[in-house]
């Protein structure tokens, strides 16, 4: 499938690489599929783009959140997934989204809004954690310059 997006072009989406969100994701519940993409040139892998197939001009910056968190270990609801399939460790992909200001000091993950992927099926959830400890706008500038550093 040829797709053009606002951020990579004109590119060819393989059906196997479709992400499935069968309730749309938090604020888009129309959208409901996407696929993970990063920029190759650039060589870097830390922020991906989950880009939409359904609205080509929408893709969200998303990353692993263990890479600003490490002891991010969100408590989901079970009901809440369950549409995406039984989840194992070795099929379980959790993305988190990434506000980029103007101002890269105040960039920020939601930790508090994480996807859910299965990847073995290719289906996921959005969900909202019910904790308190992780917030909405966590900021990750200096985590991420300290890990480039060493």
């Amino acid at each position: 499938m040829k797709l053009t997006t606002r951020i990579f072009g004109e590119v060819e989406i393989d059906d196997s690489k479709i992400i499935s969100f069968p309730n749309g994701i938090i604020g888009f519940p129309d959208l409901k599929k996407f696929t993970l993409m990063y920029d190759e040139e650039k060589g870097t892998d830390t922020i991906k783009w989950l880009q939409s197939i359904d609205e080509p001009s929408f893709a969200m910056p998303v990353m692993d959140p263990l890479v600003v968190c490490p002891d991010y270990k969100p408590e989901v609801d079970k009901s809440l997934v369950e549409q995406i399939g039984e989840l194992e460790n070795e099929d379980l992909l959790i993305l988190v989204t990434v506000t980029v200001p103007h101002d890269l000091t105040k960039m920020t993950v939601n930790l508090k809004g994480p996807f859910i992927i299965n990847v073995a099926a290719m289906k996921a959830s959005q969900t909202i954690i019910d904790n308190d400890e992780y917030p909405v706008k966590f900021p990750i500038y200096d985590i991420l310059q300290e890990k480039k550093e060493s």
